[in-house]
């Protein structure tokens, strides 16, 4: 039988169920990566497993999202991870060693192999033909305890590529135009590959650009095969003996196919305020821009910033302009700095940031009010930048170049005569910003600063759920919008309870004291709830304040999952016009509810009409078993 390359890698890797699509498979995972706003509350769920030592072949902390350091907390976060990782067997990454995502793929990724990550990009891994998969922090420290990941097996979606890049054309505007035609919830359920005689003309950065994206259409993962190409990148990075090619037999079958010809690209650009908001930059016209920023796992690669540097070359960013270059990883810059690159983007006005995620998260270089901010980045969602009526505009760093010339967004072919890019590869390699673990570290003391808060449990399922509705949102609600991030919040992940101020504050600054008012409730949603990133502080913090089921169109899905996770009900509208019936404060009743989840249906009655909303739960027969314990944690300290 034919396999993609997609079922390759599940198959070796599968420990429970059948590779049947929309049911339930256990997959072994092989690494495992954190980040410091998701890894405090992933290492003190480890800490509560009670195991000695990480059962993955390789797990690795990073520091790179909460490195800007305005009071204790962040500081007492990376000293709490360092010595955490010590103990249990964890590689650490010291903060401005780089991004998770671009340090992991230049010298961790392994083709063929299976990583979970606590941070939606995940997938970037992709681009080395290794299975990346996005998750919540518990999923990812289960995993760690040596527990299969679970997930529904999905579909698989072929981009195939054919022709070749013309000239001010980059692998930004080949998942740019990807997005435009799927939309952000148009992965939801599927793994995107990518094949076709086009592939063998992207570079394995190009590629993980492309592969790490994949994450705004919703998609579990993104795939490249493994060939001549990534063998060459591996060598380059010295670890040569890591490759393995792997790719998808001839005449695999897909569920869809979508053919994109690279020759027949232009430069495009998401505008605000979605990634699948695409249009080409010439229609767009000549916005006026503020700032624009360049970097993050996306587009923060050495070719990205040599191009960048190429353009500027002996030239001065215009007036108005504020341009920021964040290297993606130290290595990256160390090799700017070693071939001129960092001169050249200094002397042209640029400003230099460390490596790490920064303004993408909103963490420094808020754009000014009602600005505009050009970003190589991959999400512009509102408010993301800390800037509330800031529009961002997505585009690759070509493009970003250009507005920071000009002053104001122009399609980049505009500027003549492409740079000619020669030796893409990196002219060092330092690992010393990465620490290894200790063969033992029984010894070691974990070090917890005072902002590190006791683990938070839910309690085990209730017979009758009766509650009032807390919140109506609308679709494509982000986990930025549930739960904020930039510099005042995302220094508070190791405290739920300062958190809790903080939830749907964007939309609704009520909601929290109201949720404390009424002891929790029902969160109603439309299509896509949760959508963005994977911070499992959307659905832990809402716990927290008594959330006990949200109603939606439709879900995320690792959202959905941490959900579950953290004991709270995802229940589907099986009539979608239901959703304009409910108000806030309105009472809702589900009676018998551990009854009801033996049925996929879930009847939810309405006290004040006397009529009743029906609703699916999806839940697999293990998922049910989860919710009904409480969640996860509750779950698996059932089993161990």
């Amino acid at each position: 039988m034919a396999d993609t390359l997609t079922y390759k890698i599940l198959k070796a890797h599968l420990t429970d169920g059948k590779l049947e699509k929309g049911s339930e498979i256990g997959l072994r995972i092989d690494q495992t990566l954190t980040q410091d706003a998701t890894g405090t509350m992933a290492y003190l769920q480890l800490e509560a497993m009670g195991i000695d030592r990480v059962k993955t072949e390789l797990s690795v902390s990073y520091v790179d999202h909460n490195t800007l350091q305005t009071g204790f907390e962040n500081a007492d976060d990376h000293r709490y991870l360092q010595s955490v990782s010590a103990k249990y067997g964890l590689w650490f990454s010291r903060p401005g060693n780089g991004i998770c995502h671009q340090v992991h793929l230049e010298r961790f990724g392994v083709p063929g192999k299976t990583l979970l990550g606590a941070d939606s990009h995940t997938p970037t891994a992709g681009g080395l033909g290794m299975l990346g998969i996005g998750a919540g922090g518990l999923d990812v420290a289960v995993a760690m305890a040596g527990s299969p990941f679970y997930m529904t097996t999905p579909e698989v979606l072929k981009v195939n590529l054919t022709g070749q890049l013309p000239p001010w054309v980059g692998a930004k505007d080949i998942i740019l135009e990807v997005l435009r035609r799927l939309s952000v919830k148009g992965g939801v359920g599927k793994i995107i590959e990518y094949g076709g005689p086009g592939v063998k003309n992207l570079s394995v950065p190009e590629r993980a650009t492309i592969t790490n994206m994949g994450a705004e259409l919703g998609a579990t993962s993104s795939l490249f095969p493994s060939d001549e190409i990534t063998k060459n990148f591996l060598e380059a990075q010295k670890r040569a003996g890591t490759w393995k090619p792997i790719n998808a037999d001839p005449g695999a079958d897909y569920d869809c196919e979508i053919n994109i010809d690279l020759s027949a690209l232009e430069p495009l650009v998401a505008v605000p305020h979605s990634p699948d908001a695409v249009k080409p930059i010439r229609e767009v016209g000549a916005v006026p821009v503020d700032q624009v920023a360049v970097g993050s796992c996306t587009n923060g690669s050495y070719r990205d910033l040599k191009l960048v540097a190429e353009i500027l070359k002996e030239q001065t960013i215009h007036p108005r302009v504020n341009l920021v270059v964040a290297p993606g990883s130290r290595q990256v810059g160390i090799a700017m700095a070693g071939e001129g690159v960092l001169k050249t983007l200094l002397s042209s006005g640029a400003r230099l940031l460390e490596s790490a995620c920064g303004p993408c998260i909103g963490m420094g270089q808020a754009p000014p009010s009602g600005g505009v901010s050009i970003r190589t980045f991959n999400r512009n969602f509102a408010g993301r930048s800390g800037t509330a009526d800031a529009g961002v505009y997505l585009t690759g760093p070509a493009a970003a170049a250009a507005a920071a010339l000009k002053g104001h967004l122009v399609d980049p072919r505009e500027l003549g005569n492409y740079p000619v890019l020669t030796d893409m590869s990196f002219p060092v390699i330092d690992d010393r910003m990465l620490i290894e673990p200790p063969a033992d570290g029984s010894n070691v003391e974990i070090i917890r600063g005072p902002n590190i808060k006791p683990l938070r449990r839910n309690e085990p399922l209730p017979e009758t759920i009766k509650a009032a509705v807390l919140i109506v949102v609308e679709d494509n609600i982000t986990t930025d919008h549930i739960l904020p991030g930039g510099s005042r919040v995302l220094p508070l992940r190791s405290n739920v309870e300062a958190l809790s101020e903080y939830v749907f504050s964007a939309l609704d600054p009520g909601f929290t004291g109201r949720a404390r008012q009424h002891g929790g409730g029902f969160i109603i949603g439309g299509e896509n709830y949760g959508q963005g990133s994977s911070r499992e502080h959307a659905a832990l913090v809402p716990m927290y304040l008594g959330v006990k089921a949200v109603l939606a169109r439709s879900f995320a899905r690792i959202h959905r999952a941490n959900l579950i996770n953290f004991g709270i009900l995802p229940l589907v509208f099986c009539d979608p016009g239901d959703y304009e019936k409910l108000a806030a404060g309105e009472e809702l009743v589900i009676e018998n509810v551990p009854g009801q989840l033996e049925n996929q249906l879930i009847y939810l009655e309405r006290p004040a009409d006397v009529t009743k909303i029906v609703t699916r739960h999806h839940l697999t027969p293990r998922e049910v078993e989860i919710i009904k314990d409480g969640g996860l944690l509750n779950y698996a300290g059932k089993l161990s």
